[in-house]
This record gives C-alpha cells, structure tokens and sequence, in this order.
C-alpha cells in the first residue's frame, strides 16, 4: 500500500516537472521573441533618425547652394565694377591653350613696350611704328569698353538700378514759364541742393511743399523742363484723380538710401535713357493695402529707420 502511494506521488511529481519545464522553454521562447522586437524597434528608431538627419541635410545643402550661387553672382558684379573683363570659355579650350594665350599676350605688350623705348635713331625709321602705337591704343579703348559692355550685358534690370534717397524740399516756388509746375531745391546729402522741376501744381498746394521730406530718384539724366533744368525726380504715388507725395520714415536725414531686400547691388551712376531702364521698372513700383511703397511687393526701406508711404493712397502706382 504504501509503495503505491509512494509511487504515485513520483508520478505527481514527475508531471510537475514536465510542466515546469514546458512552461520554461515557453518563456525562453518569449524572452527570444521580446529580444528581436527590441533589436526591430532599435534598428527602426536608427532608420528614422537617420532619414530625419538626411532630410535635415539636404535642406542646409540647398540652402548653401543657393548662398553660393548668390555669392557668385555679387562676385561677378563686383569683378565688372572694378573693370575685370568677364569671358565664357568653351569646354573645349584647354589650360594649356588658355595659358598660351595669354603668354601671347604678354609678349605682345612687352614688344609693344619695346617699341615705344625705341633710341631717336631708331624711331627714325619711319611711321611704321607711330601706325603701330595707334593700333594698339585703339585696341586698349576697345578693352575698356569691353567691362561696360558686360556688366550691360550681365546686370538685371531691377530696382537697384535706381539711386532713390531721402530729400529735404527746401524751397518750392511756381516755374515762371509754366503754370503746371513747381521748381524745388532739394537737399538729397549732397554739397549743394538739386533744382527738381515737379508737374504738382495741380495736385499738391505750394504750402505743402515748403521744407518737407519727401523721396527723389537722383541718377535720371538732367533734362531741361521749360528752360530750367530738372537734376532729379519727386516720387508719387498716383492715379487719375489724386497725387501724394511719398513720405520717408520719421528720423530719416537727406541722402538717406532706398533699399530693397533681396535686390542689391549700387544703383547706375546715371540711367540710359536710350535703355528704358526707368520705364521696365515703373509699372512694378505700387503702394499696397497699407500705403506702403513697394517694388514687386518689397517695400521701399530706410535701413534701421522704417518704410516709406504715402499718405492715404493705396494700391496706386509711384512715378
């Protein structure tokens, strides 16, 4: 009897143990399973902050390309401002030839050099070289054209073409030979005031342009208006009922510049008329909802004093 009682708690046990040991082999089985979805989870986490820091660096490459490639093209103005003659060259041309070229060069103005320290005796001998000289100075007034011709050539026509500055009117008084216009003398920061004859008689009283600022475009070519001539242009915004004189931001001194974010560059020393500079920009110059004198939507600023307005007139073009 007791045999038998032993036996079957062997058997009791026995099963027990199998149990346990399923039951260990099922945990390390999930122990296994947890550790892969670890390492899963882990690798996904590297993946996406791999793909944000990608992301985040192809965003600062593109914006350092395009600071480049505006850093190049201020590098060509500045290069045809100071007369360094701008030249495309073919793929095709080699260093080599390229170096050739300009050993050519040199030797040609070494021998040119050579000949205009001729001895009297030898300078003697005829015209042959005075002809040669003139050659080569015609030759040095086409190089000098040349820069001109490409900063033409490779400036946009935009409004950092224009010198706008703030003015003091100082005095305005009715032109004698005309009854539409006033001739001003204008403070612009310059040693002496600039006669400016505006067509505002129509438009704005004599007593409201006596000592005010106001903004003047000073690089237009002087043109005689009725005997007197006009050395720069009163800006307005307009339409065909009403004329405003612009207003300058308060704190603003005569010869204060205009500028324009993302247009810069220094303005013409003086437009071409023959070139329309004036007339392609215009019709951009209008003043937005809020009076604000604009080009293309950028605001015509002082820098570190404000923007430039007009009084109550907006969406109205500026001449």
């Amino acid at each position: 009897m007791f045999r038998a009682q032993s036996l079957i708690k062997m058997a009791a046990n026995t099963t027990v143990l199998n149990r346990l040991e399923q039951r260990a082999t099922e945990a390390d089985q999930i122990i296994e399973y947890l550790k892969q979805q670890v390492a899963l989870l882990k690798e996904k986490a590297i993946l996406q902050a791999s793909l944000r820091e990608e992301k985040k660096l192809r965003v600062e490459n593109a914006k350092l390309k395009k600071e480049i490639e505006t850093l190049k093209v201020q590098l060509v103005h500045a290069e045809i401002r100071n007369g360094v003659k701008q030249v495309d060259l073919p793929a095709s041309i080699s260093v080599h030839a390229t170096l050739s070229t300009a050993s050519a060069k040199v030797v040609k103005q070494q021998e040119s050099i050579s000949a205009s320290t001729l001895a009297p005796k030898d300078q003697a001998k005829g015209g042959e070289e005075k002809k040669k000289d003139k050659v080569d100075k015609k030759g040095e007034k086409k190089e000098k054209k040349q820069p001109v011709q490409a900063e033409d050539a490779t400036r946009p026509v935009d409004v950092s073409c224009l010198d706008l500055r703030v003015g003091c009117i100082v005095t305005a008084k009715k032109h004698p030979d005309a009854d539409s216009l006033y001739v001003e003398e204008v403070d612009v920061g310059e040693a002496a005031p600039r006669t400016v004859v505006s067509g505002l008689v129509k438009h704005v009283p004599l007593e409201q342009m006596q000592n005010r600022m106001a903004v003047l475009l000073c690089n237009l070519k002087p043109a005689k208006m009725r005997g007197v001539v006009s050395q720069a242009m009163v800006m307005c915004a307009s339409s065909a009922e009403k004329v405003e004189l612009l207003d300058p931001p308060s704190g603003s001194v005569p010869g204060d510049r205009i500028t324009f974010q993302g247009f810069p560059g220094e303005p013409e020393k003086e437009l071409n008329p023959k070139k329309k500079i004036w007339e392609q920009i215009q019709p951009d110059l209008y003043t937005n909802d809020e009076c604000v004198a604009t080009y293309k939507g950028v605001p015509f600023k002082v820098e570190g004093k404000g923007l430039c307005k007009a009084q109550t007139m907006s969406k109205s073009g500026i001449k």
